[in-house]
Order: structure tokens, then C-alpha cells, then sequence
């Protein structure tokens, strides 16, 4: 039987066996292995960040039936999912206080799109749609406040003697701070360029898998998953645009060392 033609028989992607914890764990055996033999020096944080999504999934499972039964409980987990993403992007980029400029971006980003879907009735008022697209949305933000954060502080501190040049010459903290770091921080935006570029001969995403196992033709999961590719590109512009003018502005400062930890 094909695998297409098997999903749609089970109403799944994978088969939810002790076989598929076995594979999982062994998994995470394998990620946490090569990081660490390799000298990633990102062992222990494989094994964490698997451990925690267990746990989390976990939890999510027993209350997301209850949270997508109101909008306004659904609101409360979006609002919940933009709190830890901010902090989490927060801290990868700095260990000091400063992380919590990390929701300038994250909510600046995404905030507005989903306002605007709700507002002009693409996106339904339901929290079975809200969760999902908030989810997908909140987590390409991270990704790029994180990646831009990260890059345009270490490239800041590597070359400090050119803005100290930058400032000598007249240019403005702000300015000379963005001539050196913006294009680092820019090539954070490659992997959804990347991921729009190739999708459908590289990859097949979860969107557009996901609404083909439930039923929906082709044409419909390939216009959501559009909808959906495009919709990250904006928001992980303006994440990064917004982190650029947070760290030109001296906001995240440079000397601060960026947290590992997740």
C-alpha cells in the first residue's frame, strides 16, 4: 500500500505504538550522543530541550481540548506561548535584564498579522484556528529574534575596533552599531527564504501534510501552506528589523554574553 494511501486509512502520520517511543527515545539517545562526542558542546542541552518537549507535550495534550473550547482561554495560551517565547529568545540572546526587549520583536511581529487575519475573517474566530497559526507564527519569531540577536551581538563584539572607526569618523552610536552588525544579523532570515524556496522538492510541511491526512484537496492545503510560508517571511523580517534597531540603539547591550542554557 502507499504510504499516501496508508495515511489516509489511519487518519495519522505515524502510529502512536510503544514501537514510536522506542524510536524517539533512541533518537534523542542518537542527538545527544553525536553532540556531545562531537564536542558541539551541546549534550546536556539535546537531552534537556527532549526531556522538556516530552513534558510539554505531555501537559499540552490534557488541556487543549478545554483551551480551544473558548477564545477567550485560547487567547490566554497565545498570550502564554508569546511569554515564554520571549523569554527564551530573550535569553539565548543575553543573561542579563535586558532579555525582556526580546517581546519588541516577537510581539511586534506577530501581534499585528494575527490581528489583521482575525480582523478581516480569513483566520475564524475559533481557538482550534487561532492556537495552531499563533503557534506556527510565535515560533518563526523566536527562531529569528534568536539567530538575529545572537549574530549581530557577536559580531559587534568581533569587530568593535571598526565601530569605534565608525564613531571617529562622525557617524552616530546607532549608525555605526548597524553598519557593522546588519547584514550578520540579516542572514538570519536565510532559513525561511530556504524553506519558501524549496518547499515541495525538499520538504512537505506539517500544515500541508496535516490538511491533506484530514481531508482537504490538494489545491486548499497547498493555498494554506502558502498562506502560511509567506505569513512567516513577514513576521521574521520584521522580528529581525526590530531586533537590528534594538541592538543599534544600545537597548541589548554587546558586553552582555549570550545564554546557552534553553
Amino acid at each position: 500500500m502507499p504510504a499516501a494511501v496508508a495515511f489516509a486509512a489511519t487518519g495519522q502520520l505515524l502510529p502512536v505504538t510503544p514501537a514510536l517511543g522506542w524510536a524517539v527515545a533512541l533518537l534523542l539517545g542518537a542527538a545527544v550522543a553525536v553532540a556531545g562526542w562531537g564536542r558541539l558542546g551541546y549534550g546536556h542541552a539535546v537531552l534537556r530541550a527532549g526531556l522538556r518537549a516530552v513534558l510539554q507535550l505531555a501537559a499540552v495534550a490534557l488541556v487543549i481540548a478545554w483551551v480551544v473550547g473558548s477564545l477567550w482561554t485560547s487567547a490566554l495560551f497565545v498570550l502564554l506561548m508569546l511569554t515564554v517565547a520571549v523569554r527564551t529568545a530573550g535569553r539565548r540572546i543575553t543573561d542579563g535584564p535586558a532579555w525582556v526587549w526580546a517581546a519588541v520583536p516577537i510581539g511586534g511581529a506577530v501581534l499585528p498579522v494575527l490581528a489583521l487575519l482575525l480582523a478581516s475573517g480569513l483566520l475564524p474566530r475559533q481557538g482550534l484556528s487561532v492556537i495552531p497559526v499563533a503557534g506556527i507564527l510565535i515560533g518563526g519569531a523566536l527562531t529569528a529574534t534568536s539567530l538575529s540577536g545572537r549574530r549581530a551581538l557577536d559580531e559587534l563584539r568581533q569587530r568593535h575596533g571598526e565601530v569605534e572607526a565608525a564613531l571617529a569618523l562622525g557617524l552616530e552610536e546607532r549608525d555605526a552599531r548597524l553598519e557593522i552588525c546588519r547584514t550578520a544579523g540579516a542572514t538570519s532570515l536565510v532559513p525561511a527564504l530556504d524553506q519558501t524556496r524549496t518547499v515541495g522538492l525538499v520538504t512537505l510541511p506539517g500544515a500541508f501534510v496535516g490538511m491533506l491526512l484530514g481531508g482537504a484537496s490538494p489545491v486548499q492545503a497547498g493555498a494554506v501552506q502558502l498562506f502560511v510560508l509567506v505569513a512567516l517571511l513577514v513576521v521574521e523580517a520584521v522580528a529581525i528589523v526590530a531586533v537590528m534597531e534594538l541592538v543599534g540603539r544600545g537597548l541589548v547591550p554587546v558586553a552582555a554574553a549570550p545564554g546557552a542554557a534553553g
